[in-house]
């Protein structure tokens, strides 16, 4: 079997200072067709880069050359006991998730008083009612939000869900756009990978749908969803970008959705995760015919 390798030239600019430079860099290839954008990724995942805002590729040749190997990104070392963390907003009466759409409306249906004439002297219970709409606090949107023939909340199997190994991205202050770069350090396959931009911090405000919202780039989301991610969260307002300039585009949702990666968003509590070493699970009740509903999200350390 013929192997490739690329050589080039490659200065690399982080989001949060600074830069690095290569000289004839050698590395391994999966084909001889790659891009720029391809070897640039590749070149991040395999120095174990984060933060890297650009890569800029010059003076590229491809070689046919036996391959050396890559270095991968190391997990840490786990320790200590079982820990829960919670990874979900609460849901309260009339809340704002989305600005413009309707929130909860909580009542009671059967009241402790009423109860008490249908069972023995001593018993009574509560029976509440909420009407929301299904997106509200932090929920999951599974392929059927997207497209009309994709799985609903009954399709999507639990091992998409539930239990997943989770992998924490740091996204810098300041960064809007998460895009492949950002990404390419990182082993997603089978992993729920939450993407941590510390937006939640302007849950329930005006500023929680700033312009300045962090999203999740169409290519990025092509990355994920082609590197084998389960499951793709965010603690912002949306995956995708929904300003103005954006024109109602959602090239996040779109890619990761027709793959079959669920979406969980508006989570919190990112900042209280490791990188990696713990389970993720974001599991909603199976209501046939609706493609997405409120979560209770949380992590096992």
């Amino acid at each position: 079997m013929v192997e490739y390798r690329a050589v080039f030239d490659a200065e690399v600019v982080f989001a949060n200072g600074g830069g690095l430079r290569t000289d004839g860099f050698r590395l391994d290839v999966p084909h001889p067709d790659v891009t720029d954008d391809e070897v640039a990724a590749l070149l991040v995942r395999h120095l174990g880069l984060l933060m890297v805002g650009e890569v800029r590729i010059t003076n590229r040749s491809i070689v046919e050359e036996p391959h050396k190997g890559g270095r991968g990104v190391a997990a840490p070392a786990g320790g200590g006991g079982r820990r829960v963390v919670e990874l979900s907003h609460v849901i309260t009466e009339g809340m704002v998730t989305l600005p413009g759409w309707p929130g909860p409306a909580i009542t009671e249906w059967l009241t402790r008083e009423a109860s008490r004439g249908r069972y023995a002297p001593g018993v009574e219970f509560h029976v509440a009612r909420i009407n929301m709409i299904a997106n509200t606090g932090t929920y999951v949107d599974t392929p059927s939000h997207r497209f009309a023939d994709g799985p609903d909340l009954t399709g999507v199997p639990l091992d998409r869900l539930a239990d997943l190994p989770g992998l924490v991205v740091r996204v810098p202050a300041g960064t809007r756009a998460v895009d492949r770069l950002m990404l390419a350090p990182y082993d997603v396959a089978g992993c729920a990978v939450l993407l941590h931009t510390g937006w939640d911090a302007h849950f329930g405000t005006d500023a929680y749908a700033a312009p300045e919202a962090p999203y999740l780039t169409g290519d990025g989301a092509q990355w994920l969803a082609e590197a084998g991610a389960a499951l793709v969260g965010i603690d912002s307002i949306n995956i995708d970008d929904m300003t103005p300039a954006a024109a109602g585009q959602r090239p996040a949702h779109t890619g990761l959705l027709a793959a079959g990666v669920p979406i969980v968003e508006h989570l919190t509590g990112l900042d209280a995760l490791p990188p990696t070493g713990f389970r993720f699970t974001a599991a909603p009740p199976r209501v046939a015919g609706m493609g997405t509903f409120p979560v209770r999200a949380f992590a096992v350390l």
